[in-house]
C-alpha cells in the first residue's frame, strides 16, 4: 500500500509518508465568512473530504482541521448597523455548516475560528519580529519579505516578479511586498473589532491566522495542508514564508483543488456566474450535487453546467436500481456475503484520489452484478451488491445510505410512489382480466416517464429508468 500524492511546491507527484502513521494531520483553508456559501466552496470542502475518507480507510485515524475566518476586512465591509460584523460572521458560518452538512462532509475534528487564537498569532508575530523577519511600523505589524531568502518557494516566483501585496495601508512597509500580520486599529471600524497587541490596539492579517490556528491543533509541524488553487498566492506561500521563518516545520505536503468555472470562466460574483450552494441545494438532490462536484479530478477545473448534475443523478439511479434489484432476488442473507474491495478501485484512490477512475470501477461492478443477476448468479450478484456498497460508502455516495434515503423520502418521493403503485394496480387489474393492450399501455406511460418496471415472483417493483 503505497498513497501518492500530488505536492503543489514539489510540483510532483510523491509517495505519502505521513509523520505518524496512525494519525495523520490535515489543515484545509475554511471559508471567510462575510457572505453566505458558493457551490465552489462545496467543492473545494468536498475534495478534501473524500481525501480524508480514504486516509481513514488507510490509516485508522486522521486529525482534521478546517478553520473559519471570522474577523477580516470583508466581514467588516459586510456588517450594518442592525447586524454586527460577528453576528453575520456567526450567521454565515452556520449556513456553511448547513450546506456542508447537506452533501455529506464530515464535521472537521477541530474548527477553530480566527477569533479565539489571536494570542497565538501575537506570540508568533513576537518570534519573526525577534527573529529578524518582521517589524512594526505605524502601529502595523509587516512580514520582511526580503529578509527570507525562500519566500516564493511555494509557488517557484522570485521577489522581483511579485505584485505589491495590497492587504494593508502601505504607511509603514519597508518593502511594497511585505505583508501584513497585525493591522492597526482604524477609526472608522468598529470598536469591538479589536484587541489589545505589544504594537497597540489592533487585529490580525489574515495570513498568520492559518499559521498560528495549525501550529495550536496539529503542532510546528504536520502532514498535509489543503485549499483551493486560488489561495497558494498570496495567501499559502505567506503562511510557508512566517511559519518557517518563525522557526517550524509547518505543512509536509501541499494538496490544491481545482476551480468551478462555468463556460471556462472563473466562477466570481463579478462576472454574473456566481451560484449560491443554497440556491442549487433548493433545485437537486443533495447526492446528485455530491457526485457532480466529486465526480471530477480534484485538481482539474470543474466546468459546472446543468448536463454534470443530469449526468450525475443518470449515473447514481444505475447504481440506486442495481441496489434495489440485488436486495429484492438475493434477500438479507445476500448482503452478508464477506467481499475485498476490486483492487482496481483501490490503486485509483491510492494514485492521488483518483475518484473518476474509481467511480468507473463502481460503475463497471454494477454492471457486472446485474449480468450477474439475469444469469441467476447469485453468488456473483451478491459479491458485486456488496462491492459497490463499500465503494460507494468510502466515498459517501451509496444511495442506501440513511441520510441519502431521508433526503429523498419527502413529500414528492412520497406522492410518486402513491402515483406510481396505484398505476401498477391498475396494470395488474388489467391483466387479470386479460386486457392486456390496457395494461401495456399503463407500462409504456410509466416508460415514457422514466419509470421501469420489474416483474417479480414476489410482485412489481419500480424504479427510475437510469
Amino acid at each position: 500500500m503505497t498513497v501518492r500524492l500530488y505536492d503543489t511546491q514539489a510540483q510532483a507527484l510523491r509517495d505519502f509518508a505521513p509523520l505518524n502513521p496512525a494519525n495523520v494531520t490535515m489543515y484545509v483553508c475554511g471559508p471567510t465568512v462575510q457572505s453566505g456559501p458558493g457551490i465552489h466552496h462545496l467543492r473545494a470542502a468536498l475534495a478534501f473530504d473524500l481525501l480524508r475518507r480514504w486516509l481513514v480507510r488507510r490509516y485508522g485515524r486522521v486529525t482534521f482541521v478546517r478553520n473559519v475566518t471570522d474577523i477580516d476586512d470583508k466581514v467588516l465591509q459586510n456588517a450594518t448597523d442592525t447586524e454586527p460584523w460577528w453576528a453575520l460572521a456567526y450567521r454565515m458560518e452556520q449556513e456553511f455548516s448547513r450546506a456542508y452538512a447537506a452533501i455529506g462532509i464530515l464535521p472537521p475534528t477541530y474548527e477553530p475560528r480566527a477569533t479565539a487564537s489571536i494570542p497565538q498569532m501575537i506570540e508568533m508575530i513576537e518570534r519573526l519580529i525577534a527573529a529578524g523577519h518582521a517589524y512594526p511600523a505605524a502601529g502595523d505589524v509587516y512580514f520582511d519579505v526580503q529578509s527570507w531568502p525562500a519566500y516564493g518557494a511555494l509557488t517557484h516566483q522570485s521577489i522581483d516578479a511579485m505584485e505589491p501585496a495590497p492587504d494593508a495601508d502601505p504607511r509603514g512597509k519597508r518593502d511594497p511586498r511585505d505583508f501584513a500580520l497585525w493591522k492597526g486599529a482604524k477609526a472608522d471600524e468598529p470598536a469591538d473589532a479589536v484587541w489589545e497587541s505589544p504594537w497597540g490596539a489592533g487585529r490580525p492579517g489574515w495570513h498568520i491566522e492559518c499559521s498560528a490556528m495549525s501550529r495550536r491543533y496539529l503542532g510546528p509541524e504536520f502532514d498535509i495542508h489543503g485549499g483551493g488553487l486560488d489561495l497558494r498566492f498570496p495567501h499559502h506561500e505567506n503562511e510557508l514564508a512566517q511559519s518557517t521563518a518563525a522557526g517550524d516545520g509547518f505543512a509536509r505536503y501541499w494538496v490544491h483543488n481545482g476551480l468551478v468555472t462555468v463556460g471556462d470562466q472563473k466562477m466570481s460574483k463579478s462576472l454574473g456566474n456566481y451560484r449560491l450552494a443554497g440556491n442549487v441545494l433548493t433545485e437537486r438532490d443533495p447526492l446528485v450535487i455530491r457526485y457532480a462536484l466529486g465526480a471530477a479530478h480534484y485538481r482539474s477545473n470543474l466546468d459546472l453546467t446543468e448536463a454534470s448534475f443530469d449526468e450525475a443523478e443518470a449515473a447514481l439511479g444505475r447504481i440506486r436500481t442495481f441496489q434495489q434489484r440485488a436486495k429484492r432476488m438475493l434477500g438479507t442473507a445476500g448482503w452478508l456475503t464477506a467481499a475485498d474491495l476490486p483492487t482496481a478501485f483501490s490503486d485509483a484512490l491510492d494514485d492521488d484520489l483518483g475518484v473518476p477512475q474509481a467511480l468507473a470501477v463502481i460503475h463497471e461492478t454494477v454492471r457486472a452484478g446485474n449480468a450477474a443477476l439475469d444469469a441467476g448468479d447469485h453468488a456473483g450478484a451478491a459479491q458485486a451488491s456488496v462491492q459497490v456498497a463499500r465503494m460507494t460508502g468510502i466515498l459517501g455516495m451509496n444511495p442506501d445510505d440513511p441520510q441519502w434515503r431521508a433526503a429523498e423520502g419527502g413529500a414528492d418521493a412520497a406522492a410518486l410512489d402513491r402515483l406510481v403503485q396505484t398505476m401498477i394496480t391498475q396494470r395488474h387489474d388489467a391483466r387479470a382480466t386479460k386486457d392486456w393492450a390496457g395494461a401495456d399501455r399503463i407500462r409504456d406511460a410509466l416508460t415514457a416517464a422514466g419509470i421501469t418496471l420489474e416483474d417479480t415472483p414476489d410482485g412489481t417493483h419500480w424504479s427510475i429508468d437510469g
